[in-house]
């Protein structure tokens, strides 16, 4: 594939800022239930690829069975192309909740149990557009602490109303959370108070989906009934250990069958019976293969390990087709979207004793037609199986070929919501796609990582691919194009480069057909993000290149908005009341929200530090990277300071400002230092357009 560079701009102009349609959306805010699963591959879902293994019929690869969501997917929309913000749940989770890529989320890299950003999240913001919000299950952004009131980002300080499910990280490894069959008893927490002691034989996926049919079923036909709901659900299952539950599947689902909260002490669901770590689904228990390839030989039966498996995700199958059968029994599924997702790619663990073969991530292809898994930068590692499902918006068999990241779920859903989402979002609003209705703007896809360690050996991958060293990774998608770093060690290291369409398993790399692309790939990646010490990378300290202009002029331009969000919000697709050509801030203006936007000529190399300060909020980025924040929880007149390397020429420069309700004349100031001098005024001559 030949890139010309004319063809390049247009790319370039379309991906990153791409955004100009209106918001479509007008409908009554509907409830929204996102609902996310712990480590399954794109590969493990019927309708994604289990049922081509299936088809094929080939007796040496066996296929697992998703019939509750292969039906939610011919009822909605498939997203075969969606990707998770990170390959490990951790990272994955925080960019998720706060809408905002590895670049900028402030857990990153394996930072477990770190607290999440006090910023905008999923819940906080939908709190603010009117909606009750409720989150169950694995949550591990928490932030260190010994007592459940202190924890800094519990989901109660993080915009959720009510929680229940796992606060640690590690006790979400665990799927009998009072009996600790495997990895000892864990702690579960309904808000601040611990109740694992009554939750006798609970399988943490049963219990988990019965406080969600409760909470859904109480807020219909409660007093708040009129108001909207949001529920983050993020079950623990199937990483860690492969546990089963205590007997069947209730039948039916819904309102009157499936799993039942009862809420008894020692009874708290209606699977709290039986055995623990009993129940295999009989289409498994006895199933067998050709493991040697060979006809002539007797088929053996399927690795006890892998029986669970099989098990394990048919019991979230059967989870997510009860939830969906309540709605459904509610009368309320035509106001209810429905995301199923994953955290990122299929694991290799399993964390069962010694007895039990090694799970690998290989016997049933859980990564699809891709290479990597878990922890990888490459498509099996990022690549979710995702579904969109809100009967009468989204049409049945819908298939949504466009590619899109998590972080695209908080601007979709404040859309939803009536409002635009916060101006730090890196994502884009996928309604157009969801609906058939508007252009869909490009997503933004960019991830980083580092792990020390390296990809599986798998005979499915490609020879490279095997064993291939981890460390620090980088990935970008343009367009049909993804770019791949492994092992970086320099901003100066080569993109590998792919048209990932035609290519799905990253075979033939095309970078040296592509030099103009491999050059901008190499400059987005470092005008995207800000650096974190907390998860340094090789590339932190590589200047920020500049970019190439033709006709200028002096001045920014200054567009204005009357909004209605407490939030400074992202004004593409707004329509904004005036636009003109200033020469500096020291402006009026009669709206709330001021955008000034153009070039900012920078001297010489080196690191630039802005200081900020304002009497309502206010956000810089320079290129796309949030330089400074001064947005939630900012108090009016703090002076706020960032810094960041710069080559010397232009720079895109977007500075926002919000007044403050019934304030008079605006009054914000933008200044800089760099290479030793002292903290000045940009001079006006510095800003073009």
């Amino acid at each position: 594939m030949n890139i010309k560079v004319k063809e390049l701009i247009v790319l370039v102009l379309l991906f990153w800022a791409g955004t100009l349609q209106a918001q479509q959306y007008t409908g009554p805010k509907p409830n929204i239930i996102f609902v996310l699963v712990d480590d399954m591959g794109y590969g493990d879902v019927g309708a994604f690829f289990q049922k081509l293994r299936q088809e094929k019929a080939d007796r040496s690869e066996p296929w697992l069975f998703t019939p509750q969501l292969d039906k939610m997917a011919s009822e909605g929309a498939m997203l075969p192309q969606q990707y998770c913000a990170a390959p490990v749940c951790a990272p994955s989770r925080a960019s998720l909740l706060l809408g905002v890529s590895q670049g900028h989320a402030n857990v990153r890299d394996n930072q477990f149990d770190k607290a999440l950003e006090d910023n905008y999240t999923l819940g906080n913001v939908l709190q603010k557009a009117g909606y009750s919000t409720v989150a169950i299950g694995k949550w591990g952004l928490q932030g260190k602490s010994k007592s459940a009131p202190d924890w800094p980002a519990h989901p109660l300080k993080r915009g959720f109303d009510y929680y229940f499910g796992y606060i640690a990280h590690g006790d979400g490894h665990e799927h009998y959370p009072k009996e600790g069959i495997y990895r000892n008893p864990k702690k579960v927490w309904e808000n601040y108070v611990e109740i694992s002691q009554k939750l006798d034989k609970c399988y943490s996926g049963d219990l988990f989906t019965a406080v969600a049919k409760r909470y859904i079923t109480e807020h219909v036909r409660g007093k708040d009934s009129e108001k909207p709901f949001f529920m983050y659900l993020a079950y623990d299952t199937p990483h860690a250990v492969l546990e089963l539950g205590t007997q069947a599947y209730p039948a039916a689902g819904g309102l009157k069958g499936g799993v039942q909260w009862l809420g008894q002490s020692g009874k708290m669901i209606n699977t709290a019976s039986g055995e623990p770590d009993s129940y295999m689904y009989p289409q498994y228990a006895n199933a067998t293969y050709d493991h040697d390839k060979d006809l002539a030989t007797s088929e053996v039966p399927w690795p006890e390990t892998y029986k669970r498996y099989a098990s394990v995700i048919h019991r979230i199958d059967d989870q997510v087709g009860d939830i969906l059968q309540l709605l459904q029994d509610l009368a309320i599924e035509k106001n209810t979207l429905v995301i199923f997702t994953s955290d990122n790619g299929p694991s290799k663990e399993s964390y069962l004793p010694e007895s039990y073969a090694a799970y690998e991530a290989d016997f049933f292809n859980s990564f699809g037609p891709f290479d990597g898994i878990k922890r990888d930068c490459l498509e099996g590692g990022l690549r979710t199986p995702t579904i969109a499902w809100w009967p009468g918006t989204i049409s049945a068999h819908t298939k949504i070929n466009t590619p899109s990241i998590s972080y695209d779920w908080m601007p979709t859903f404040t859309e939803l919501a009536g409002f635009p989402a916060p101006v730090r979002s890196d994502g884009v609003s996928l309604l157009p796609s969801l609906t058939g209705k508007g252009k869909q703007p490009s997503s933004n896809i960019y991830v980083e990582y580092f792990h020390p360690s390296k990809s599986p050996g798998y005979s499915d991958f490609t020879g490279r691919r095997r064993n291939q060293k981890r460390y620090q990774m980088q990935m970008i998608r343009l367009g049909d194009t993804v770019g791949v770093r492994y092992d970086i060690q320099s901003a100066n290291d080569d993109f590998e480069i792919y048209d990932i369409i035609k290519d799905p398993q990253q075979l033939s790399n095309i970078a040296s057909q592509s030099p103009a692309l491999q050059h901008y790939l190499k400059s987005r990646v470092l005008q995207a993000r800000m650096a974190d010490t907390t998860a340094a990378r090789p590339y932190d300290q590589a200047l920020i290149p500049d970019i190439n202009v033709g006709s200028i002029k002096n001045g920014l331009r200054l567009s204005t908005y009357q909004v209605g969000s407490s939030w400074i919000p992202l004004t593409a697709g707004l329509q904004a009341e005036s636009e003109i050509t200033v020469m500096d801030f020291s402006i009026e203006f009669k709206n709330n929200l001021a955008v000034f936007s153009g070039l900012l000529q920078v001297p010489a190399d080196g690191e630039y530090r802005f200081f900020l300060s304002a009497s309502g909020k206010a956000f810089l980025k320079v290129h796309d990277a949030h330089v400074i924040d001064a947005d939630y929880g900012y108090h009016s007149g703090e002076e706020k300071q960032a810094a960041i390397r710069l080559k010397a020429g232009y720079h895109p420069i977007s500075l926002y400002y919000l007044k403050q309700l019934h304030s008079g004349s605006p009054a914000f100031s933008l200044q800089w230092s760099y290479n030793g001098q002292q903290k000045q005024q940009i001079p006006p001559g510095s800003f073009f357009n």
